[in-house]
């Protein structure tokens, strides 16, 4: 009797000794990050918004990735190969793929992703127009035959930002492309605690221990995805910008992922705190027309808009830190291979004289404007605002209507007339990879209510430019194509760019293994006491 009762009384001391030093265990290998929004769609093909494909970079894996210099590498990939005449490619892939039930991921499960994502990516609905098969001779090898050769195949698949073509089990990836999956199994190094996933509040993710990483360093999104604290949440809650930077001075939190920008000198001079580079470009704000209803169905109406649209109005209002923001009139974005302003002076040397003018020649009958307004997501609030303004100062009527985020996503994806829940304009941001591809950028498929994003804009020969721009293989032809498309859209008024800026990130300086992902990626990141 007297062993027992010191065995249990052992028991107890070494459980309590174990529970005193639980803590400092958990905080080191829990990373908290407040994200830029909430988390509502967690289905990253159904939807482009950022938050549902960082959600998807955490659980998902890509065949290739992009590294920081714009350059595709493999990924799930090991090896592959094309015929003489490039209608065949041919993937192996790389050893050790797992699925976080346990199954391998096969040829058929890539098939069956790449076709769910390419009914509703720009990019992979522009491959499928060349696909003519695909096949899985082996559980590790798939097949792409084309009817033509083309020369984005890889550019495709490694494409970095949303849509992302991430892998899925083939019984996921078969669900209805228009509908949203409700199983979350990915192969990538973390995995969704779906039990403890509140919208509004918390995603939690834990470390996949049996992930194989790439031995290749950290790039971009390619390299190895190397995962050293065991959970990783995400604080949905913490939405004000000002309580986001006090929790992070205090240690409540490791990471914004979008500070503030009024709070960017506050943590700049902060000795606790670090504004990690993790990105070598920045990101684009546009607005977006819906092009099936009135009054941006005119052309002449939207061209007027573009014209009011002063650059640097939106910038100083919603970014204000000069070091953080630049104009730039490309849809392409300043400074990259297609970086053009052919067409731009509609916008960069117009005023508002010349917008009020155009407005007037449009014939416009005074329908009002239904901006869509997101009240929690700081980096954009305020642009629609400024549209609101410089609209009503061109001669537009305008109804700014305010909702979160995630009822914006949802919402700009109805068709319905503005009257009876649909929409006129939305404001967005965009980062570099997503739109200065001519294929990539969602703005140049104009396929009418058949295109791939929302304002179903509508021009046949803006079309054919695209389609020839796909089919083109030297630098040189790309060029000159990517010129006659961005005069195109300028001309047919397709959107309105309003600037390019910076996103800073803040974190504790005790986080470490920040690399340039050019998105918001976590792994790779280590956490000291």
């Amino acid at each position: 009797m007297k062993l027992l009762v010191r065995l249990v009384t052992g028991a107890a001391i070494a459980a309590a000794s174990l529970a005193a030093t639980l803590p400092a265990l958990a905080q080191n290998s829990v990373l908290r990050v407040v994200p830029h929004s909430n988390l509502a769609v967690l289905d990253p093909i159904w939807t482009t918004a950022y938050m549902s494909r960082n959600h998807g970079y955490m659980i998902y894996d890509t065949l290739f990735g992009t590294d920081e210099n714009g350059k595709i590498k493999p990924q799930m990939v090991d090896t592959w190969s094309e015929s003489p005449d490039h209608r065949l490619w041919t993937f192996k892939l790389r050893k050790g793929l797992e699925f976080h039930d346990g199954k391998p991921v096969t040829g058929e499960d890539v098939i069956a992703s790449l076709q769910r994502w390419g009914k509703r990516d720009a990019m992979g609905s522009a491959l499928m127009q060349f696909v003519t098969k695909m096949d899985s001779p082996t559980p590790d090898t798939f097949r792409i035959f084309l009817n033509e050769a083309n020369g984005f195949m890889l550019e495709a698949l490694g494409k970095p930002s949303s849509n992302v073509p991430f892998i899925m089990p083939k019984r996921v990836a078969e669900t209805d492309p228009f509908k949203q999956i409700e199983e979350h199994i990915g192969s990538g190094p973390f995995v969704f605690k779906r039990d403890e996933f509140k919208p509004g509040d918390k995603s939690v993710y834990l470390k996949n221990t049996k992930y194989v990483p790439r031995s290749e360093p950290p790039s971009g999104t390619t390299g190895g995805k190397n995962v050293y604290v065991d959970r990783v949440e995400w604080n949905l809650a913490l939405r004000d910008a000002q309580a986001q930077l006090s929790a992070l001075q205090k240690g409540e939190v490791d990471i914004i992922e979008a500070l503030g920008f009024d709070q960017f000198e506050a943590a700049k001079g902060d000795a606790n705190i670090q504004l990690p580079k993790y990105s070598n470009y920045g990101l684009q704000y546009m607005a977006r027309f819906n092009h099936l209803h009135k009054p941006f169905d005119n052309p002449k109406v939207r061209q007027a808009a573009i014209a009011a649209f002063n650059q640097d109005a939106f910038l100083r209002a919603q970014v204000g830190v000069k070091e953080l923001y630049k104009t730039c009139g490309s849809f392409f974005i300043c400074g990259t291979p297609y970086g053009s302003l052919v067409g731009s002076d509609l916008q960069m040397k117009s005023n508002m004289k010349k917008a009020q003018d155009l407005l007037k020649e449009s014939g416009y009958d005074g329908t009002p404007v239904v901006i869509m307004k997101p009240t929690d997501l700081a980096s954009i609030q305020k642009l629609p605002d400024v549209a609101a303004q410089l609209l009503r100062q061109a001669g537009f009527k305008v109804d700014l209507q305010a909702m979160d985020w995630q009822t914006l996503v949802g919402r700009r994806a109805k068709k319905d007339a503005p009257d009876k829940g649909g929409w006129n304009m939305f404001l967005t941001a965009w980062q570099t990879f997503d739109v200065w591809n001519p294929i990539a950028n969602p703005t140049t498929d104009t396929r009418g209510e058949k295109s791939t994003w929302f304002g179903w804009a509508t021009d046949e020969k803006l079309v054919t430019l695209r389609d020839q721009f796909m089919r083109a293989t030297d630098d040189a032809t790309k060029k000159k194509l990517a010129d006659q498309m961005h005069a195109r859209m300028y001309e047919i008024g397709t959107h309105v760019v309003v600037g390019e800026y910076q996103q800073p990130m803040a974190a504790r300086k005790n986080i470490t293994g920040f690399f340039v992902t050019n998105s918001n990626i976590y792994w790779n990141l280590k956490k000291a006491n």
